[in-house]
């Protein structure tokens, strides 16, 4: 772990600073106090002291990279360490996503499932024959082959009046 961090205080103190080519004028910066008060409060809090002589190092080495030299650092340190600086922010970005997910989609599309035929057997066939276009045999059978499906595909009221219709004939029914 202390090489780790040897190595980590090394690279950070061999990058050079780029210094402005002496023909070219160095452009004027805004005074602290201008700067600061265009940030807003929250941005103008105190920074947190950090108790580490170290990280103050690392901090102060950073300030003076060039953003080329930063991005080579974090392509380093994530090379070293086998972690990716972006890794975070995708999963940052897909919190939101997730929360917004659980919005549970309402079923448009419902199944009439004859559960039992009943005491009424000939009432029943009638039932299934009106709702659907069966003929006689055809309808005999889905009676007799109880549970099975009805009708399949239909909207939430053509379900409820299907399966009222059964159960008036005597079955028992259900809607999926």
């Amino acid at each position: 772990m202390a090489d780790e961090e040897k190595k980590e205080e090394a690279a950070v103190e061999e990058p050079k600073a780029e210094e402005p080519a002496p023909d070219k004028p160095k452009a004027e910066e805004p005074a602290p106090e201008k700067e600061e008060a265009k940030k807003p409060k929250a941005a103008r809090a105190e920074k947190p002291k950090v108790s580490s002589a170290a990280i103050d190092d690392i901090m102060a080495a950073i300030k003076k990279m060039s953003v080329l030299e930063l991005s080579e650092m974090v392509k380093a340190l994530e090379t070293e360490f086998g972690v990716s600086a972006a890794a975070p922010v995708a999963m940052a970005a897909a919190a939101p996503a997730a929360e917004a997910a659980p919005e549970v989609e309402e079923q448009t599309e419902f199944t009439v499932i004859l559960k039992e035929i009943g005491a009424n057997k000939i009432n029943v066939i009638r039932a299934v024959r009106e709702l659907t276009t069966l003929g006689l045999k055809e309808s005999k059978d889905l009676v007799e082959g109880a549970p099975k499906p009805v009708k399949e595909g239909v909207s939430k009221e053509e379900a409820a009046t299907a399966k009222q219709k059964l159960e008036a004939a005597g079955a028992t029914a259900e809607v999926k």
